[in-house]
């Protein structure tokens, strides 16, 4: 059984994460953290969880896991992962964080798109991205792994077959992307309060969403060189899911037939990626509490654009069930293990 620790446990995705893991058949729960409610146990926060997960939360203290665990889920806020990841990799830990701390490979992004200076620096080069279908390889042995955010894991695997194939112009990308209200975490602010929310459509951060530059390092890694996107997201008055529709120009080829044998060869072996059938067109009802991420696309022929679509539940592979797959993937298990759960 692999022993895990949840630290920050109690947010969206640290829920999520006790949910799965306290499903998973090769996991065991061992250690959950709280800044806000420690002392308490989960089901005091959570109520789903009695009977199930009776652990209490203890405070967010390195020095007090025990060397018997075999790999701590770093779940806090965007700032907080890196000091306390650094700290668990000295202890000799192995760590998935599923914050954005370590997945910019260059420091001074960090200041212009997180508003601070990265701590440890000197970690982003060995930190491994973590999306399977693309980098399944270097997750099995990397003591580190940068969970992706959930934008870019719609937009990335949208967008991989083509420019690994170098069949897209790079110039053309514009991402029209739309999230449920808890891509904002758990803590309460006034923008994501349910009468700001509810009845309303919203676009938000313009041209300064802090995922553009993980999906532009992504993408130009794929490409093999650097590029930009046009990135807009919107807020949908609903709870959980991003749909993802993403726009660019073709190299080739011209016609849907080929794209879709392409796109059905290149996710061949990634069980989570299901290529939709012509005419059908990926929804978030159809992913809503899975692991599974519905590409489509429609060719434009009239403008040889590509409309490309893609649906996941933000909290499960735009996060937690992403980073469970992760785990089972650095233990040697299926990486489907544990994540068979179909859509609610």
């Amino acid at each position: 059984m692999i022993k895990a620790a949840v630290l920050g446990a109690t947010g969206y995705t640290g829920t999520e994460l006790m949910r799965l893991l306290s499903a998973h058949p090769d996991a065991e729960l061992a250690l959950v953290s709280s800044e806000s409610h420690a002392g308490k146990k989960v089901s005091d926060i959570h109520p789903q969880f009695k009977g199930q997960v009776d652990l209490s939360l203890d405070q967010m203290q390195v020095s007090r896991i025990p060397g018997s665990i075999d790999l701590v889920f770093c779940a806090m806020p965007h700032g907080k992962s890196a000091a306390a990841g650094a700290a668990l990799l000295k202890k000799g830990f192995r760590v998935i964080d599923l914050s954005a701390d370590f997945r910019l490979k260059r420091p001074g992004l960090y200041n212009r798109w997180y508003a601070l200076d990265h701590p440890h620096p000197e970690l982003l080069d060995g930190a491994v991205y973590g999306l399977p279908e693309l980098y399944g390889q270097d997750v099995k042995d990397a003591e580190l792994v940068a969970n992706p955010g959930c934008y870019p894991t719609g937009v990335i695997l949208g967008l991989a077959p083509l420019l690994k194939h170098k069949l897209a112009d790079l110039k053309s990308i514009i991402i029209d992307a739309k999230s449920g209200v808890s891509g904002a975490g758990r803590a309460p602010k006034q923008p994501f309060h349910f009468p700001e929310c509810t009845e309303n459509f919203k676009a938000y951060r313009v041209a300064s969403h802090q995922h553009t530059p993980e999906i532009e390092q992504e993408l130009g890694r794929l490409a093999g060189g650097d590029l930009q996107v046009t990135f807009t997201p919107h807020l949908v008055p609903m709870v959980r899911g991003i749909l993802c529709t993403t726009y660019i120009e073709l190299k080739g080829p011209e016609n849907e037939e080929e794209l879709y044998s392409l796109y059905k060869s290149f996710y061949s072996c990634s069980p989570f990626v299901r290529i939709c059938e012509p005419p059908a067109l990926p929804e978030t009802r159809f992913v809503r509490g899975s692991n599974y991420c519905d590409l489509a696309f429609k060719l434009d022929s009239r403008t040889n654009r590509l409309i490309i679509i893609s649906a996941i539940d933000n909290l499960v592979k735009g996060a937690s069930g992403q980073a469970v797959q992760n785990m089972n993937m650095m233990f040697g298990l299926p990486e489907e293990r544990g994540l068979g759960q179909l859509a609610v």
